[in-house]
């Protein structure tokens, strides 16, 4: 079992400096990308400098400094962090650092953590690309799993690995692959429904290494699925549902609204066309098999590209069962980002909306329901300050507010989450400058 270490004040402290740390994946379709941030509003919590583990608030660095080396395991040189509460109420956060993946736990809503517990280290090998995080989740009986991916070769060959707890993040069993002798998988995306059951999706190179194996030239990935009915002890329905998607680019799931999963992720088309998709499951009450819908496109963007994206989607399902999606696109009749809803299961989507500014540089849309209340944010980068924009609708994605700014930051800064507790939407950020913050979202 992995239990916690504590650091010595002063190890914690000790910096390199304030910028992204670089861990040399930066080549061929697995390239990373880094992205500045954003000053904390009053509003928010962070992990302050007091706490011997985690971030040290020293002097700001200017935004040409981002790229100095970052070495502490800790929150002060993570690159991303991801959040999840338990029922009691305690809030975990996993995060990758120094070629390790870190967790630590809260009590009191962020403001503090307790020390911190290394659950694994692959160096260099780490999968820390811009759409690569550790996932997490948790349920009502303490159990918590948590997933992440590194690469195993020099030929950047990915794996999976799953980490288990049973006592709410105290422990931690050892890492173990999801896929005994896959050939690459990345993007791990967890999600657990009403029941318990926890559902899990990956990119798969299995099947375009077996075309190419056949001389078929063929690009990107696969979409895989499998579930857990106890907890990662077994998998069970593990099924390519889409041969054919974008290699680098993140998976998103909700289930939470219902025990029928769904996922958006960027589905390659003919023609080269990377454009996003969302398909449903249910798993089979006889055979326990996992069924997939259709491929349903969400937009025709016809964003034609053999380069990889490193940027994808998210989805949420809202009370009323309608399907909400944001996405970035460089496509041939649209560019920027732009949300669009589904009230009848994905089969159709409404006409993309534009979510802020096309003249901005603007990235990273994330979508999150509570109830028929429906939340968005996404950065925005002026050259020197990142900002994270929100929109709010009270009408489960009919109407929406103006855009506004909820956090901003000079330095580097991971993606913006949005996360729900006790039926109210969070804002979950990381920066180098600032630290992690917890920031509610109010109407």
């Amino acid at each position: 079992m992995i239990t916690p270490k504590t650091l010595h004040p002063h190890a914690l402290s000790k910096r390199l400096g304030q910028g992204l740390l670089a861990l040399g994946l930066s080549i061929g379709s697995w390239a990373q990308t880094t992205e500045p941030a954003a000053l904390s509003p009053s509003v928010s919590h962070s992990m302050s400098p007091s706490m011997s583990h985690t971030m040290n608030h020293s002097t700001s660095p200017s935004p040409n400094t981002n790229n100095l080396a970052c070495t502490s395991q800790e929150i002060d040189c993570a690159n991303a962090a991801t959040p999840w509460f338990l029922s009691d109420d305690t809030l975990l956060l996993v995060w990758t650092a120094a070629g390790s993946v870190m967790v630590a736990s809260s009590k009191d809503m962020g403001k503090t953590f307790s020390p911190s517990t290394e659950l694994a280290h692959h160096g260099q090998l780490l999968d820390t690309g811009s759409d690569a995080r550790a996932q997490i989740v948790g349920d009502e009986h303490s159990r918590v799993l948590i997933a992440y991916s590194f690469f195993k070769d020099k030929n950047w060959n990915a794996q999976i690995n799953f980490l288990r707890s049973a006592d709410a993040g105290a422990h931690f069993s050892a890492p173990q692959a999801l896929i005994k002798n896959g050939m690459s998988e990345r993007f791990p995306s967890l999600g657990m429904d009403q029941g318990g059951r926890v559902y899990v999706s990956w990119v798969d190179k299995r099947w375009v290494q077996q075309q190419r194996a056949k001389s078929i030239k063929k690009l990107g990935g696969s979409i895989a699925m499998s579930y857990t009915d106890d907890w990662a002890e077994s998998f069970h329905g593990e099924k390519i549902v889409n041969t054919e998607s974008c290699e680098c680019c993140r998976i998103a799931m909700d289930v939470s609204q219902s025990s029928m999963p769904v996922i958006a992720y960027r589905a390659l088309f003919d023609q080269g066309i990377r454009d996003h998709a969302v398909q449903t499951f249910k798993v089979m009450e006889k055979t326990q098999e996992l069924q997939a819908s259709a491929i349903h496109p969400v937009a025709n963007d016809r964003w034609q590209t053999d380069v990889c994206p490193h940027h994808g989607p998210s989805v949420t399902v809202s009370s009323q069962k309608t399907i909400h999606t944001v996405w970035f696109t460089q496509g041939q009749i649209r560019k920027g980002l732009f949300y669009a809803r589904s009230d009848d299961g994905g089969q159709h989507f409404s006409a993309p909306l534009t979510i802020g500014d096309l003249n901005a540089n603007e990235s990273r849309p994330y979508i999150l329901a509570t109830g028929a209340d429906v939340w968005m944010v996404w950065k925005r980068f002026d050259g020197v300050q990142s900002r994270v924009m929100v929109r709010h609708s009270v009408d489960d994605g009919l109407h929406w507010s103006e855009a506004q700014i909820v956090a901003q930051t000079s330095g580097y800064s991971d993606h913006p989450l949005l996360i729900k507790h006790q039926e109210k939407a969070y804002l979950s950020w990381l920066t180098r400058n600032e630290g992690f913050r917890l920031i509610e979202l109010k109407g």
